[in-house]
């Protein structure tokens, strides 16, 4: 028995090094994560590179259901919205109910047929009844003017531009963007800093080209490698692709939402320096969704990373 504990033991970590996967110790850790400003919860425009997107896993963005918290809140459900209309229906169902039941019902008062026959009649009837207290009150509450009429055909008009043809703007504030070239060579080059920064384990430097949500999440990364006594090195990285999703304003700030294919040397370390996953002399191929953010005048940072689909 002794024996076997031992043996246990021994085989604990080595079990743990084959579970690792390239994935999990890169930047992101293979998971989608960040924020996209207003179009956090729709996906991005696909592109040759990123046909769709994974949705954010984790991200600092309000949830798209609490915009719509007035409407659920005027909506609700029928009982909700006529509570008379709910407790009559009711009691005529009950009363109708009960009829049946103890041998009586609205034809028990001289009119009653007995029988088969007569339950149906009963059963038309009260169909018939509240049929009409229905069609009666849903009618007074449609010809109340809705106050979502307007807002339905100005809010969600269709932006094109940077936007991208079929995505609905979240509002006045949400303005198509244009870039230029230098956008692109600081989208590559923010890529290529973030990614030799995390290799060498240096947060301080991903802090100047990072959001601090995203600072938070690789902070967490990075605290569960150091647990499981791992590294991950990362060197050489090159990008092979570049495609524009889209970008877009919403007041002094910018987004651009960039599909990203890019190759690297990336290796995963334990606390010996053997490496357990990788291999030094292949190149690692990533497709991955990137999306920047700046205030007017300012520079790129990492905002959020998608994985593709």
């Amino acid at each position: 028995m002794r024996r076997f504990l031992m043996i246990t033991a021994a085989l604990i970590p080595l079990m743990g090094a084959v579970g690792i996967d390239t994935a999990d110790a890169r930047l992101g850790g293979g998971h989608s994560m960040g924020s996209r400003g207003s179009f956090s919860y729709r996906p991005p425009r696909p592109t040759s590179i990123a046909p769709g997107a994974a949705p954010f896993e984790r991200s600092q963005a309000p949830a798209a259901g609490l915009n719509n918290r007035g409407f659920g809140a005027q909506g609700g459900n029928f009982a909700q919205r006529r509570p008379f209309m709910t407790g009559l229906m009711g009691g005529l169902i009950g009363a109708g109910i009960f009829g049946l039941l103890f041998g009586g019902g609205f034809m028990h008062m001289g009119l009653g047929f007995g029988g088969l026959f007569g339950v149906l009649i009963q059963l038309v009837i009260l169909f018939f009844i509240v049929r009409f207290l229905f069609r009666l009150f849903a009618g007074r509450r449609s010809s109340q003017p809705s106050i979502f009429g307007a807002m339905g055909r100005q809010g969600m008009g269709r932006q094109t531009g940077g936007i991208g043809p079929g995505q609905e703007a979240m509002g006045p504030s949400v303005q198509p963007l244009q870039l230029t070239p230098a956008d692109r060579q600081a989208f590559a080059q923010c890529l290529a800093y973030v990614q030799q920064a995390w290799g060498a384990g240096d947060l301080r430097a991903i802090s100047q080209a990072a959001t601090p949500e995203m600072m938070g999440y690789f902070q967490d990364q990075l605290n569960t490698l150091s647990r499981q006594g791992l590294r991950n090195r990362v060197s050489d990285v090159q990008m092979d692709g570049m495609e524009l999703s889209e970008a877009w304003s919403e007041g002094d700030t910018d987004f651009a939402t960039v599909a990203m294919r890019f190759s690297m040397i990336d290796v995963t370390e334990d606390r010996t320096g053997r490496i357990v996953d990788g291999d030094p002399n292949v190149r690692a191929l990533v497709s991955e969704i990137w999306t920047f953010t700046r205030r007017r005048g300012s520079h790129w940072v990492l905002a959020a990373i998608q994985q593709t689909n």
